[in-house]
């Protein structure tokens, strides 16, 4: 028996996955109220961040970006629409293909959010040299290069 087939690999503490898996339900926990009081799960939080960065985007490009399937992310962009917050259309170069559009009401929302970062890095006890390579390290696992500025 391999020294990682053995009881001991099964450990908890030596399951990179749990450490990876607390930190992330304690950050989000860390949102939820704040994201509350703008009427938002978290994880349409992420979408929106997506549209105020880049509006009139395609759904396969909000999954990309998001590391989600559309499987997913369709009821959640449907509960936004109805919410009033973006527009769900055919595109107009390929009908196969669903844009989203923010809304004058998702445009707003955006002034409401912009204190949420700031809130929520201070509750991370980290330096910022510390949470610049923890950043390094989580996109090199999800397989992104991207580089913190």
């Amino acid at each position: 028996m391999r020294k990682h087939e053995t009881p001991e690999a099964l450990k908890l503490d030596h399951q990179l996955c749990f450490p990876l898996y607390a930190a992330a339900r304690k950050i989000t926990g860390a949102y939820t109220p704040y994201l509350k009081e703008l009427g938002l799960t978290y994880t349409q939080y992420l979408v929106m961040l997506v549209l105020w960065e880049t509006d009139e985007i395609s759904v396969t490009e909000i999954c990309r970006r998001l590391c989600l399937d559309s499987g997913t992310l369709t009821p959640l962009l449907k509960k936004m629409e109805a919410a009033g917050l973006l527009l769900r259309s055919r595109s107009l170069e390929d009908e196969r293909s669903v844009i989203i559009t923010l809304t004058e009401k998702g445009t707003a929302l955006r002034d409401d959010a912009a204190p949420i970062p700031g809130k929520i890095g201070g509750c991370v006890p980290l330096s910022a040299e510390d949470a610049k390579e923890l950043y390094r390290i989580l996109y090199l696992i999800i397989g992104d290069t991207k580089t913190q500025e």
